[in-house]
């Protein structure tokens, strides 16, 4: 949701529809039997809406959690094994439709890949073995660059903030196998086991391929040793959402002077990336690293480079090296059992040919009629979203001026792109998974490296059309609903107007917001990172981003564990205009201005039941610690009650009175779009 790197969990849904003939009953679009009506929905409304679900709700064996999302994901799921199988078995195929029936074909022959054990990976574990000083190092790591195999360094081609029209060659710190920084200096009971978890998933990788468990031992030692000194220069991920922080634009010839180490120009030039100038996210890390190529033994790199190597490609090796990588994974998602093989193997063949696959989905699952309403409901929110930037009391009018501006100079991308990507440099085998994933990483990694020194494509996404999410993206200026999340609960072209504009509604006016929190605000219309608030604007604002900051800090998700306020703030910003654009937009439809009850519910309480529904979650506590660490969205009860309990049409709706348990006095509740 905010920029592409981060992708993001939201919603999506449907639009005016008054004139349509209903398909299905009002009735089926509220689950009443999953709401809990024994719960005031001033003391929990999320408990409210969900309550009865969450008393029953099992998790699968195979997942993390279940709720909206979920249930979205596996129908998506069906419809594209059902394509997947067809492709796979169909006879005479050529081009994408060969191309993707291959891959996934050669995904599901477990037996040829049992009998490869890690045989594919020999070759590189023993030009690793052949090192002979930091200098083979530096080489053997921009080999596996070239290679699309690349670690340590943190590098992409994407737009110039600045300049945002043109690519730049960008690097940022990486290097680490622990989700975060944090997890390597937290001395708790839980970050010690997952410590301890990680340095045994190390040895247990090293034994499969052959080593003593004395070397494994050791070698997750060394290697733990040597991630957490270069974990002590990575940014807190609350830092990382800064643009300006981390927007540290060198000439290479001054990088080479104050990294010679690194060798910056003969790295980069060796990568292929011709280019004179380069964005260094985070400086720290390329001056650890500097420090490190001086100091770390080669034994400690050969260590380093070789699980690295391996865990990349465990998921693509025999099944032990799966198992392996499913028993230390599930410390931080609670998942109890692998899932299927076929759900893997289409997951991999979506995320390896997206939209090859994607061309294939839409023209089965998705309509041009869905399209042309999802247009006409972004207009929608887009001229509700105008209005309230109108009606601010915090805001100058010149100030104003320029949002409304930056506002109508959105990009709007529905469903699918308009150009889709050309294969045809992809080579797939039925009987080679693994170097089809390589295939596949080294199409991705030439395109990726075409760009530097060209003018920015708007035209691409960041996501398939079968993703279910949406983004809005900083330099582009743009907001992104693939197809796949433009269905029920978010979307259904038979909903009443309430359902869907509680739903997509709320976050299509989620995506415009990112265009206005705290770090989309600094990005102009035309995608630079360039001020154009006044003064006082920007001040008033900063002060609300304090505001939401410290509301999210104060509620605790499990035991003592509070939402990280400053590493959410965006997603928390983005649900509150959400929730206010979508109701203004809904409040111009016929049903937002009638009372005419549905299952006795009237259109407003309809509107703020479907904002529930959506975010229906119930997660294991490990993925939810996992969440909360490492995720900038909060958990979905405080992306329901955070924005609600701060807005006065909710208490209108549901007559919700001061002894209720969330009550905030009207005069407190935080506004800000």
């Amino acid at each position: 949701m905010n920029r592409i790197l981060n992708a993001l969990l939201l919603s999506a849904a449907s639009f005016l529809l008054q004139c349509k003939p209903q398909e299905k009953k009002p009735q089926e679009f509220v689950t009443v039997a999953n709401m809990d009506k024994g719960v005031n929905p001033g003391d929990n409304f999320y408990n409210y809406v969900n309550g009865e679900w969450l008393k029953t709700a099992v998790i699968p064996s195979t997942e993390s959690g279940v709720g909206s999302f979920i249930d979205l994901r596996n129908k998506t799921r069906k419809n594209l094994n059902n394509l997947l199988e067809e492709l796979a078995n169909m006879k005479d195929a050529k081009g994408m439709e060969q191309l993707i029936g291959d891959f996934y074909a050669s995904g599901l022959d477990s037996l040829t890949i049992e009998k490869r054990g890690y045989e594919p990976l020999k070759p590189v574990l023993e030009k690793i073995n052949a090192l002979q000083n930091t200098e083979d190092v530096k080489n053997f790591i921009i080999s596996q660059f070239n290679e699309a195999n690349g670690f340590l360094y943190g590098f992409y081609v994407g737009a110039d903030d600045k300049n945002s029209r043109m690519n730049i060659v960008n690097f940022y710190q990486s290097g680490l196998g622990l989700p975060d920084r944090d997890f390597y200096f937290k001395t708790d009971s839980i970050s010690v086991s997952i410590q301890d978890a990680y340095r045994n998933y190390m040895a247990k990788l090293f034994t499969l391929t052959g080593e003593s468990a004395d070397y494994a031992s050791k070698a997750a030692q060394t290697i733990y040793a040597f991630e957490k000194e270069l974990a002590q220069s990575h940014l807190k991920n609350e830092d990382l959402r800064d643009p300006e922080k981390n927007y540290n634009k060198f000439a290479v010839a001054v990088l080479d002077k104050k990294y010679p180490n690194f060798a910056w120009e003969k790295t980069l030039s060796a990568m292929g990336a011709k280019t004179d100038s380069v964005n260094v996210s985070q400086p720290k890390y390329y001056e650890k690293l500097n420090e490190v190529f001086k100091s770390a033994p080669l034994d400690a790199w050969k260590a380093y480079l070789k699980f690295h190597e391996i865990s990349r490609s465990a998921n693509a090796l025999s099944h032990d090296f799966v198992q392996a990588s499913f028993d230390y994974n599930k410390i931080f998602s609670g998942q109890e059992k692998l899932k299927p093989r076929w759900q893997r193997i289409a997951a991999s063949t979506s995320a390896n040919l997206g939209e090859a696959l994607g061309q294939v989905y839409v023209k089965k699952y998705f309509t041009e009629e869905s399209k042309n309403r999802m247009i006409e409901l972004v207009n929608n929110l887009e001229a509700a979203f105008e209005k309230r930037i109108q009606n601010l009391d915090w805001m100058s009018p010149e100030t104003k001026e320029k949002a409304i501006d930056k506002l109508h100079s959105f990009a709007k991308k529905i469903g699918f792109p308009d150009q889709w990507k050309d294969y045809a440099s992809v080579k797939t085998s039925r009987d080679a998974y693994f170097e089809n994933l390589a295939s596949c990483d080294k199409y991705e990694h030439q395109r990726m490296m075409d760009k530097i020194g060209k003018p920015v494509d708007r035209s691409e996404w960041g996501m398939t059309p079968q993703t279910i999410n949406a983004y809005y993206h900083p330099t582009n200026n743009e907001i992104v609903f693939p197809a796949g999340i433009l269905q029920f609960p978010f979307f259904d072209k038979d909903a009443d107007d309430a359902i869907n504009y509680g739903g997509i509604g709320m976050v299509i006016g989620h995506e415009m917001t990112h265009g206005f929190d705290d770090q989309g605000s600094q990005y102009d219309k035309n995608g630079n990172l360039k001020n154009w608030w006044g003064e006082e604007d920007k001040t008033k604002f900063q002060e609300k981003v304090k505001q939401i900051i410290s509301l999210y800090s104060s509620y605790t998700v499990l035991d003592t564990v509070h939402v990280n306020g400053k590493l959410t703030t965006g997603e928390n910003m983005a649900d509150f205009g959400g929730v206010a654009i979508a109701y203004d937009a809904f409040k111009l439809t016929k049903q937002g201005q009638d009372t005419v009850k549905i299952d006795g519910f009237t259109p407003d309480q309809r509107f703020f039941i479907s904002t529930a529904q959506i975010w229906q979650s119930k997660k294991k506590p490990e993925s939810v610690r996992t969440q909360v660490n490492t995720d900038p969205h909060s958990p979905a009860e405080w992306r329901v009650l955070g924005p609600l309990t701060n807005f006065t049409p909710f208490y209108q709706a549901f007559a919700i009175k001061e002894n209720s348990k969330l009550f905030v006095p009207e005069d407190k509740r935080l506004k800000i779009w």
